[in-house]
């Protein structure tokens, strides 16, 4: 299933990150921007270990909750509120699959505990490289290959509705 970035925007993204007090145009491109280059904005929600919309090991997602959470009680609160009551406590893991708010409130957490500044919303190249540094730092990936999925799956789009 691909998502329409209008339609994720509104109704996933800056909701989510309108709960969690977090709400920004740099965050909103720099998740998109992440949806686009993980899964295709959904094309693909499953690679390897990888799940959902932006392709969230099940490490990560522990390390989210063990090593960054736990030291934010409120935070973690607010995050586990958008979780679903049955499934969240069957299989956490399976939540990046199928709840996009709670995928998406996890991501956000993955940046947001590296403790930077994020870059300029219209910053394409900052983006990618924010998103390089702490969200998929291994050598494979690339920032060229974020802008030009950003490009592909985001701004098109965008040009697209206006």
């Amino acid at each position: 299933m691909i998502f329409a970035t209008d339609d994720l925007r509104c109704h996933v993204v800056r909701e989510t990150l309108l709960l969690l007090g977090e709400c920004s145009p740099a965050a909103e491109n720099l998740l998109l921007g992440t949806a686009a280059q993980e899964s295709g904005m959904g094309s693909n929600m499953k690679a390897g270990r990888r799940l959902g919309l932006y392709h969230i090991t099940p490490a990560a997602h522990r390390s989210v909750w063990d090593k960054y959470l736990i030291h934010s009680p409120d935070m973690a609160s607010k995050v586990r509120g958008i979780a679903s009551q049955k499934g969240f406590l069957q299989n956490p893991h399976g939540e990046l699959m199928t709840n996009l708010k709670y995928a998406t409130a996890i991501a956000w957490m993955v940046y947001k505990r590296a403790g930077k500044p994020l870059p300029e919303a219209d910053d394409i190249n900052g983006l990618a490289t924010f998103w390089h540094r702490h969200f998929h730092p291994r050598p494979l990936a690339d920032i060229n290959v974020f802008i030009n999925n950003y490009h592909k799956w985001i701004t098109r789009e965008e040009a697209l509705v206006a």
